[in-house]
Order: C-alpha cells, then sequence, then structure tokens
C-alpha cells in the first residue's frame, strides 16, 4: 500500500508538472523573468496568479495604447482648403473652406516672403473662414503669403505638437488687388461742341495721417483712365485712354447723344489686373429734332393729315358764312317796303 500511494504521488506530479509548464511557458511569452521553473514546494497558484498579473498589465498597456490612437485620430482637425485673397481697393480678406465647426477653429499666421510669421488678434482661435489682413500688409510692393492652422476651439487644448495647415497662393497688394468703378460727371458745352467728363479716384481701404487714401495716392503717374463710349441707342464703341482725371472729347458729332463709361487703367501691370471695374454708362441730352425722331414716310402723313384738317376748316368756314350771307339776304327780301 505504502509503494502504491507514492507511485500515485508521483503519477500526481507529474501531472502537475505539465499543466504548470503550459502556465509558465504561457507566462514566459509575455514575460521572460518567469521562464524558470519554480522551485520544490513553490505553489503553483502563486505562479498562476503572477501570470494573471502580467495578463492584466499587457491588457492595460495596450487599452492606454488604444486610448491613445483614438484621442490622436479624435484630435486630428481637417485642413483648410480653397484658400483665396479677396482684396479691392485694398480691403483685403483671406478666404477658405470650410467654416469650422465647435470641435476645431483656426489661426491665421502671415507673413512677407523673406520675414518673421506675424498674426491678426482677431484670427486666432477663430470660428470664422476669413481674416482681414488690410492694416496689416502694409509694405504693397512685397509679396505675402498666409498659414491657416486648424487647432482646437478657444480654451482647450490637444495632445498634438503640431497642427494641419494649408498654405495661401503668393499676394501682392500693389500688383493684385482689384480696383473698383471709379465716379464721375458729364458736362456738354454750350455750342455742343466739347464733352467734359470729371472723374473721381476710388478711396481705398488704406490711411495716412489720418487721411483716406484714393488710388491715385498709391498709383501716382501710372494711373489712368479708359473711357469707353458710343452713340445713343447703337451698339458701336470707341475708346479714349487719359492720364488725368479731367477727359475732353472733341470728336463727337454734334447734337447727338453719346453714353460714356469709366475704369482705371493701370499698364504696369499683368494683362489680367492692369483694368478695374467699369462704370455704370451715362449719356449727354440729345437735341431732339422731328427729322432724326421720325421716318420720311411718318412726317409725309402727319403732314398731309394737318393739311387736310386745315383744309377741313378753312372749307366749313368758308360754308357757314356763305350760309349766313344767304339767310341775311332772305330775310331783307322778306321785310315789305314801307309806305310812302
Amino acid at each position: 500500500m505504502s509503494r502504491r500511494r507514492n507511485q500515485c504521488r508521483q503519477t500526481g506530479n507529474t501531472g502537475n508538472t505539465g499543466r504548470a509548464g503550459n502556465t509558465v511557458n504561457t507566462v514566459n511569452t509575455g514575460r521572460a523573468a518567469l521562464g524558470t521553473r519554480p522551485a520544490h514546494g513553490t505553489s503553483w497558484m502563486l505562479v498562476l496568479g503572477r501570470g494573471s498579473r502580467v495578463d492584466m498589465k499587457c491588457s492595460a498597456l495596450f487599452l492606454m495604447l488604444l486610448l491613445h490612437c483614438v484621442r490622436s485620430v479624435s484630435a486630428s482637425y481637417p485642413r483648410a482648403y480653397n484658400v483665396t485673397w479677396k482684396s479691392t481697393n485694398f480691403k483685403t480678406v483671406l478666404t477658405w473652406d470650410p467654416k469650422p465647426s465647435h470641435l476645431y477653429s483656426y489661426t491665421v499666421e502671415f507673413f512677407r516672403i523673406g520675414g518673421d510669421k506675424m498674426r491678426n488678434p482677431h484670427c486666432i482661435r477663430s470660428s470664422f473662414p476669413q481674416c482681414d489682413l488690410s492694416n496689416f500688409l502694409t509694405e504693397l510692393r512685397s509679396s505675402y503669403m498666409a498659414e491657416i492652422l486648424s487647432e482646437p476651439p478657444l480654451g482647450e487644448t490637444s495632445d498634438l505638437i503640431e497642427f494641419p495647415y494649408s498654405r495661401s497662393p503668393r499676394f501682392c497688394p500693389y500688383n493684385d488687388t482689384d480696383i473698383g468703378k471709379p465716379d464721375f460727371k458729364l458736362e456738354v458745352s454750350a455750342d455742343k461742341k466739347k464733352t467734359s467728363l470729371f472723374v473721381t479716384d476710388p478711396l481705398t481701404a488704406l490711411f495716412k495721417d489720418g487721411r483716406q487714401l484714393n488710388i491715385r495716392d498709391i498709383f501716382s503717374d501710372q494711373l489712368m483712365y479708359k473711357v469707353t463710349y458710343r452713340k445713343n441707342k447703337s451698339t458701336g464703341k470707341k475708346e479714349h485712354i487719359s492720364k488725368t482725371n479731367v477727359i475732353e472729347l472733341t470728336n463727337l458729332d454734334q447734337g447727338e447723344s453719346y453714353c460714356f463709361s469709366i475704369q482705371a487703367y493701370i499698364p504696369s501691370r499683368t494683362i489680367t489686373k492692369q483694368l478695374g471695374e467699369q462704370s455704370q454708362f451715362q449719356c449727354s441730352e440729345e437735341n431732339s429734332s422731328i427729322l432724326k425722331d421720325y421716318s420720311p414716310v411718318v412726317i409725309f402723313v402727319a403732314v398731309l393729315f394737318i393739311l387736310l384738317l386745315v383744309g377741313s376748316i378753312i372749307g366749313a368756314t368758308v360754308a357757314c358764312c356763305k350760309h349766313r350771307r344767304k339767310v341775311l339776304q332772305k330775310e331783307k327780301e322778306a321785310v315789305p317796303l314801307a309806305p310812302i
């Protein structure tokens, strides 16, 4: 009996050694420190407990990595696109898409080529897809670029070290701003031989010493005006270039009505930017004449009608006079002679 019990103990130990070995090998895959067999008398439950703790630590590490990846994905903000400079008379606004949601905002950094980056305080963590840079692009002949950074909303933080951004095309205010349409007054001389146009230079968004500048202040003698004119009720057009704000035209048909339109012209620019916005047409008054207003047939019919009308009136008047005379003559003859 004693020998059988010893054999049973040995058989049981062999079975435990196989399971424990599997357990240790499994844990060894996770952690090398558990790669040796436990010393004689060490509880296998303790070894299994250590393996469970290592599994828990690995699971916790995996969850932390997963959360970090999820956070990184959620913290990646969409880049701006359709970045465009919109500028008229040096009123310069940078625009882009899309409009931000409550999950992110935009910050604009701009710089002169070769210069340091600057920021407009109104365009930091902004919820609007535009930024007015009119007062910051002071060196008008220099080229500028801007970067739109996609960032967390104002008051929130992010684990990102560098935020996604989009860069604008180059922009030179002096060469690229659009010129708006000018105003002008139209005067015709008393003898109808000369037509004068008095042009007012469009104002800009720029100020100097408290005075608002116009485009003549900036472009000086490079600014010209292009006049497009035509006869009223006609489609044929002619053009005239003037270096001054007072434009006199003398080669017009006397007495005719003409229509005029004016736009700024800067020949030093590229072709697509030379002409400004065209003004509305203004027309001079016309010396009206029956011969110009009506065709000869209409005039002939009108004259004939008038002659017939006058002839009818004269004929009726003559007839009435004759009839009246006859009546008076009969009345005289009907009166008896008084006795002598």
